[in-house]
């Protein structure tokens, strides 16, 4: 299903001319210097093709004939390659010494196998410069620092193409490649048709935390992978064309600041539409939106606003019906895992994205905070320290699945929410040495979510959470969360907001997780520091607004359950914004 939806994607691609996506026999490589010649084989000068980006020097990405994909033994690419095999010189340092020489002779002979009798001046300016070429020169060259081992191709001096482009060596190399398919035949298990079967697989490029060198969806190198004597991807058969279509089109839909790739945790999520609709481009800024403040991004922020009120937003009411594929792939050795594979339609992902920022809606702890956050944004409250990277990759792909499906989330979800709020309830900021807020807007947003989500579907209709503060809420999870968060306020009333320890910093797991046992110190606290408030006004308001939350109080539970803490961090979170809200108006 992956690979016949990659294949048809190819063919969609091939079609625009915009694409610039390698056709049958070429591929798109990372080419770093150019090797320039004058027609007797000359080598005039060397070229830096690397161009600047975010202070990085990055390598051009250009259209070559097709690699061969080695294992370990030594084959040469046509018209490019890295330094050992184009100059017979790299900084590795190979068991055979001599390896250098041997894929420098490689590549030597296969040219003059095809290019020995044709009609080029470019080619044959490739043969010379390869006839009189001494590796032990390569250390001489500009550059060579930084160009050893790296990818490079050829340039005629006074030309802008590359002598790759030349016409005459193009057919030449889309006949040798036509001649060298697989003898193999068998058919096709994605168009049933009998065809000749590739041996080997493209390898896939632009995974995070993959082989730089590519890896495999499909291979088979051991014998316990195999069957009916059958070698290697012979086991799983696939046509040449086939094969080739789809590891183009998704190496095409991997390449760097792809608008059609982002990556959640150390998952690589991929995804298109089986025909050119403005929802890829706006799912790619849903899921993963730019730096810059959302509020000034007018045409995303109205496209996100009709998803979250169950509407169709213009630019794709006309693609409401068309398939759209999301496919995620994670690293594993050699090879890539299928996080996850998701095909809907685009109004169908449209109306479950809209849903998920509808279950995330709650007010806003800073007016500066997006009310349409991306999935690293999410992510990066869960993580420890707030790093991604430590992150359970599980978690983020379920949590990315659940998103996309309208499936519930993740049921770890809510307990890695609440380790967090526990583990960060004393932390400091590095920079000021102040307390850290560890219930964030965002993490409130996921346990709203995450709670309305689950209640739906229990089809606990009379259970829901409030935008905003709720003083009609009876639960006894939300009523503690708000008693707590009024005694917080009373004691830096009473000592001022700059005191070392707040009583969250001391007690507000215990208070979330077992009540019976701290509120009655709490309250005892909060009775003392109520006394020492000089500000009158504030005294009578804190004290009014504690018997208020009491009265609703029968006792004090023993423990409470997850849900109960979730509620307690929503019932704690929501009390603290309204305080905020109240000291606005009085500024004003």
């Amino acid at each position: 299903m992956i690979i016949q939806a990659l294949n048809e994607c190819y063919e969609r691609l091939k079609q625009d001319p915009n694409s610039n996506i390698p056709p049958l026999g070429f591929s798109r490589e990372k080419i770093y210097f150019a090797l320039v010649l004058d027609p007797s084989g000359k080598l005039v000068d060397v070229n830096d093709l690397r161009e600047k980006q975010d202070k990085k020097n990055i390598p051009k990405e250009l259209v070559v004939p097709a690699g061969s994909k080695k294992a370990s033994g030594i084959e040469s690419n046509f018209m490019w390659g890295n330094t050992g095999y184009v100059l017979g010189k790299d900084k590795k340092e190979h068991k055979d010494k001599n390896r250098p020489e041997k894929m420098f002779n490689e590549f030597k002979g296969f040219h003059h196998s095809l290019g020995d009798n044709l009609n080029d001046k470019g080619m044959q300016a490739i043969l010379a410069f390869l006839d009189s070429w001494h590796p032990a020169d390569a250390e001489k060259l500009e550059h060579w620092e930084k160009m050893a081992g790296m990818n490079i191709v050829f340039r005629l001096d006074g030309e802008r193409k590359y002598i790759h482009e030349h016409s005459v060596i193009q057919n030449k190399w889309r006949e040798y490649y036509q001649q060298n398919i697989s003898e193999h035949r068998a058919f096709c298990l994605v168009s049933g048709q009998k065809a000749p079967i590739a041996r080997l697989h493209k390898s896939i490029k632009g995974v995070k935390n993959a082989q730089p060198s590519g890896a495999s969806i499909i291979s088979f190198n051991l014998d316990s992978f195999c069957s009916y004597n059958k070698k290697q991807s012979f086991n799983a058969p696939v046509s040449e064309d086939i094969v080739f279509n789809y590891t183009t089109a998704l190496n095409h839909l991997l390449q760097f600041e792809s608008r059609r790739k982002v990556q959640i945790g150390d998952t690589t999520t991929v995804f298109w539409a089986e025909d050119e609709t403005p929802f890829e481009g706006f799912l790619k800024d849903i899921l993963d939106p730019p730096k810059d403040n959302q509020a000034d991004l007018g045409d995303l922020r109205r496209f996100l606003e009709a998803m979250r009120e169950g509407k169709m937003p213009k630019e794709i009411e006309d693609a409401k019906n068309m398939k759209f594929y999301i496919l995620g792939l994670s690293p594993n050795a050699s090879r890539l895992s299928v996080r996850f594979w998701y095909v809907s339609t685009v109004e169908d992902i449209s109306k479950k994205i809209g849903q998920h920022f509808k279950d995330l809606a709650i007010i806003k702890n800073y007016d500066n905070e997006s009310e349409f956050p991306g999935m690293w944004h999410l992510l990066h409250e869960l993580a420890p320290q707030r790093e991604i990277d430590k992150l359970s990759p599980l978690l983020a792909g379920l949590f990315m699945r659940a998103i996309l499906t309208g499936e519930r989330y993740p049921s770890n979800l809510l307990s890695t929410i609440i380790n967090r709020i526990r583990a960060e309830q004393s932390l400091k900021n590095k920079n000021t040495g102040k307390p850290m807020e560890n219930v964030t807007y965002l993490r409130a947003s996921m346990i709203k979510a995450y709670l309305v989500r689950n209640w739906r579907f229990q089809k606990r209709k009379e259970k829901e959470v409030a935008m905003s503060l709720n003083k009609d809420e009876k639960d006894i999870g939300y009523l503690l969360g708000r008693l707590f968060a009024v005694c917080e306020k009373v004691q830096q009333d009473a000592l001022g907001r700059d005191i070392n320890a707040t009583i969250k910093d001391k007690f507000y797991s215990s208070a979330s997780a077992t009540p019976g046992v701290v509120y009655p110190r709490l309250f005892r606290l909060a009775q003392y520091h109520l006394r020492s408030i000089d500000n009158l006004a504030f005294r009578v308001t804190d004290d009014r607004l504690i018997q208020e939350i009491i009265g609703n109080i029968p006792k004090f539970p023993s423990y409470l359950n997850l849900e109960e803490q979730g509620r307690f961090a929503i019932g704690y979170y929501h009390q603290k914004q309204d305080f905020y809200k109240k000291t606005d108006k009085k500024e004003e």
